[in-house]
Order: C-alpha cells, then structure tokens, then sequence
C-alpha cells in the first residue's frame, strides 16, 4: 500500500485527499476503536465533511485556527478531521497545560475556537481569554460540579460541543497548507508552534508504516496521547495501510498488556521510558499472550530493548523524527546492530555538521541536520516566529538541536541534546551515555542526568533515580559501579532518589524541573571526606 501512496500525485498528498481516497478503497473495513466509538473506512471522510460543516456555522473559515484540549476521544478526531477538510488547522493543547499555558497558546496561535473536555473548563479560571482571539468556546462532555463555576467571559459565546451537520464538500487545499500547530515543550523559552502541513501529514504515515511494515490486516495500537504526532501519525498510517487503529485512552504500567490482548494489537508504540517503567512490573504470562509483531521504540536504551525482546517477545525498532521532521533515520528487524538510531531512510539527507554547519568526518560528534528531498515533508517553520524559523532552518538545513554521531557503516547513534550537554574539568559529558550506565545498574529502574553549578562555577554532574520495587540503593557502591564503567569526569557527584520523575503527558522526563530543583538537603553528595555510605 505504501507503494501506491509513494506514487500519488502532489495534490493527493493532503488530508481531505487521504480520507477520500481510504473511503473509496477500504469503505467498510474496520479503521477506527476509540473510547466505546468505532468507525469504518468509509465513515472518516462523511464524519470530516459534517464536523467541518459545523464549524463553518460557527464562523470558521479556511486559514483560521481551531485550539483543540481534549483526551482520546473521538470528537478529537472529528475537529482534526473538519479542521483539515476545511482548510483550516488545529492547535492541539496538551491535556496537563494550566491556565497561563492555555492563554498562551491561545494568543499566540490566533485561534478564533477553542474546543476543550469539560474536565479542563476549570483551568479557565486562571487564563484570560479577553486577551485571545476565541469567540467561542465548545465543551466537551458532561461538566463536573467543579467546573461548572467557570464563566464565560464577556464577548465569548460557550456552549456544549454540537452535534454534526450535513456533510460538505472539502475545501481545495494545498500540499503546502498548514494542517495543524503543534506546540514544542519550551524549555529554553517561550513555547514554539510547529507549523505542519498536509504534505507532512502524509509523509509520516507513508514512512512509519514502511519502517514498521504495517498493512491492511494489523491493529495499531496506541496509549499516547492525540496531541502528540506519534499519536496522530498513527490514523495517517490506518487510513494509508487500510488497517485498523485502536486509540487507548492513556498509558498504564499495570494495565498495558490487558489493554494489548483486548485490543488484538499488532504494533504498539512506545516512548523511551515507557519501556523501563513496563520492566519495573513483575513479571507474568500476560507479557507473552498477546499477538503483538513489532513495536516502535524511540529513545528506548539498548539494554532495556533487549530485556523488552526476552519478557515479551517483541522486537522494538527504533528512529529518529521529530515534530519539526519526519521519519527520517530508523533501525529494521534486520539491522546489522542495535544500540543505534538507525540509518537514513529514502527520500532525506542529512549531515552531522559543526557550529558553522561545516560537515564532520565519521565518528565526531556534531548536531544533526536534516533536510528532505519531497515538498512539504518537513514543518514550514513556527507560527509567528521568523527568527525562531531562520534560526532553525538557516543554510536550508532543519537544525535538531541533537548532538549525534554518524559511523563508518552509515548509522547515527544519539550522544546528547546539545542544551542538555554537561561539561566538567574540560570535558564534554553525555547525560544519555552516563544514563545507560546507571540504566544497566540492578537497582536502578529509571533515571535523568543533568548539570549543577559547583562551586567553582563549572558544571557538576546530577542524577535522579528511581529505585527498581523491592530493592535499596547506596550510593556508595553506585558510584563504584560507575567509576568501573564511565570516565572519571562522567561520574555522578550527587545522587537524588525519587519516587518518580518528573514527566509531560506523553512520558518525557522533564529535565528543567530537576535542574531547577537542583541540589536539597536530601541530595547524596560523594565529594564530602568522610561521609558514611547511606542506602536509601
């Protein structure tokens, strides 16, 4: 099938398009399980054509913005669809973003509607809608007591989400025309929106189901939240493949693999640390009774990969694409060696290159750049931020942000984000290559590495750690096994044991918070003479 998609014509490579196109090949077949709901084929485009009916009663035209706050359900889907069939694009808020994240988010995009779950209405109260564009506001589901105090403000209309109109024609959109802003964590300031278009869309669809191998008789499986791209890439690949696609409503260590086996998940997805935190349960016959082939795995330590393999029997691969990108570099079920991002895949160059964009030999680290050979493959930039775009994509290059290594053989391998990059006594330190480290430890079940001031105005290198169930710490002997393992400069000073780590909605660690949190009184200091060993 993918194929055939790689065929289409330019003006095929959009939204409206795609959804047409499965209607009039898969019609009946199984697409779509989501929250109790279901849709065939054929039942996403008449669904896209009524939202998008709806929300042109409500003012919304072609080139406006939707915001769009909301859990896996399918009205997420029915506005993301309208939105597109329309030819306008959806702003998708994360779902634990608080009032003044919301405010900005909404003034920032310009986005004239804000659909939102009831069980957000009451972060409202602390966001000022006065200050943004949105006139009116859907809600979602049934409104809790305590969120019915929320009012409206003066000059915003609220009302619960309606129901579909009759269904119309798509608008003629472009390739090129923005279907959704997707909003970048911003943890070096203001938050960026990724302005992606239709043509984006499809490429990741096209390429995720190559890599995966996907076709019409899997069910793709996801707990991942809609917001993000890995979630909604994961319909691209349905409506592309004529599979099916079954949306879980958010990730539970205890309940994975139930929610596996109900489904008849045949891919699933997982981010880096979903897969330690899965480890960390007690092993049981429910890890290999279950139909699961294969599994995308990005960012998942090599050794937890393997552990992962021999529990369950499945085999994940890994990649590289960002927000901003697209799949660009994966591994295979066939790949020469793990502990690699991959290789780089058709139709995309790229280049690890040094802080003048000058190309490095194999085997030095530098950032990577990306660029792709088809139109529209790659973000067009952020929304309302041209030095942000210029910045990021100068020399006609995407600039990541990640510090990696290309080797003799074509492979990238990840050393670092280059902001999360710590140096001490001279030397460069890679938080990731000392996480495998502390990752491969017995004890450890997961953890972040991350930079302190020292004293001498230099950085030092901190570590949080979550303890594996049933087992202790002492940090004494950690360092030994570090020391055994890591160059003395990478060795961890300090040691923080947490009940967990700090994460987004979709399982990213959120190294700020522990940097900002720094060292406490609670904090293992090895550098102290004399200081007892202490298992905690």
């Amino acid at each position: 099938m993918t194929t055939e998609a790689r065929a289409l014509l330019p003006s095929q490579r959009t939204l409206p398009a795609m959804l047409q196109r499965q209607a009039a090949q898969f019609a009946g077949r199984p697409l779509l399980r989501i929250a109790g709901r279901a849709w065939s084929h054929g039942d996403a485009a008449d669904a896209a054509g009524a939202r998008a009916a709806v929300l042109a009663q409500a003012g919304v035209a072609r080139g406006d913005r939707v915001a769009l706050m909301c859990g896996n359900r399918i009205e997420f889907l029915e506005v993301f669809f309208g939105a597109g069939w329309l030819g306008a694009s959806v702003v998708p808020i994360n779902t634990a973003s608080m009032g003044p994240q919301i405010e900005y988010f909404l003034a920032n995009s310009e986005a004239k509607l804000l659909v939102i779950d009831a069980e957000f209405l009451e972060r409202l109260k602390t966001a000022d809608l006065g200050r943004t564009k949105p006139r009116e506001v859907w809600v979602v589901g049934e409104a809790q007591e305590a969120s019915v105090a929320w009012q409206a403000p003066e000059g915003v209309r609220s009302t619960p989400y309606p129901a579909g109109a009759e269904a119309i024609e798509p608008a003629a959109v472009q390739p090129g025309d923005p279907l959704a802003i997707l909003y970048t964590s911003g943890t070096t300031g203001p938050a960026k929106g990724v302005v992606c278009p239709h043509a984006q869309y499809f490429w990741w669809g096209v390429n995720s189901a190559e890599v995966l191998g996907v076709d019409a008789d899997d069910v793709l499986c996801t707990t991942l939240p809609l917001f993000h791209i890995n979630a909604l890439n994961t319909f691209a690949q349905a409506a592309i493949t004529g599979c099916e696609v079954v949306f879980e409503s958010r990730f539970s260590a205890s309940g994975f693999w139930p929610a596996m086996r109900a489904s008849g998940a045949t891919v699933v997805y997982l981010l880096g640390a979903m897969v330690p935190i899965l480890l960390a349960q007690p092993e049981g016959p429910g890890e290999r009774d279950h139909r699961v082939r294969t599994g995308l795995g990005p960012g998942v330590p090599a050794a937890a990969g393997q552990d992962f393999l021999e529990r369950t029997g499945v085999r994940l691969l890994e990649g590289y694409g960002s927000t901003e990108t697209n799949f660009a570099i994966a591994t295979a079920p066939d790949s020469p060696r793990g502990g690699v991002m991959g290789w780089l895949r058709p139709g995309f160059d790229a280049r690890v290159a040094d802080e003048d964009d000058v190309e490095l030999p194999p085997g030095e680290a530098g950032e990577l750049l990306l660029r792709a050979d088809e139109p529209y493959a790659f973000a067009s930039g952020y929304f309302n931020m041209p030095g942000k775009t210029v910045e990021a994509w100068r020399n006609l290059w995407f600039h990541t942000g990640d510090r990696v290594v290309r080797d003799a053989d074509g492979a990238f391998r990840f050393v670092d984000r280059i902001k999360d990059a710590i140096r001490r006594r001279g030397e460069n330190i890679s938080s990731f290559e000392v996480e495998q480290v502390l990752l491969s430890h017995p004890c450890v079940a997961a953890c972040a590495v991350y930079p302190v001031r020292s004293e001498l105005a230099e950085d030092e290198v901190m570590c949080a750690l979550v303890v594996r169930p049933d087992r202790r710490i002492d940090p004494d002997e950690l360092t030994r096994f570090c020391e055994a393992r890591l160059p003395y400069f990478a060795v961890p000073r300090y040691v923080d044991v947490l009940a967990d780590l700090p994460r987004t909605e979709n399982g990213k660690v959120q190294k700020y918070k522990l940097r900002e949190r720094g060292v406490t009184p609670q904090t293992w200091d090895r550098r102290p003479a004399g200081r007892k060993a202490t298992k905690v």
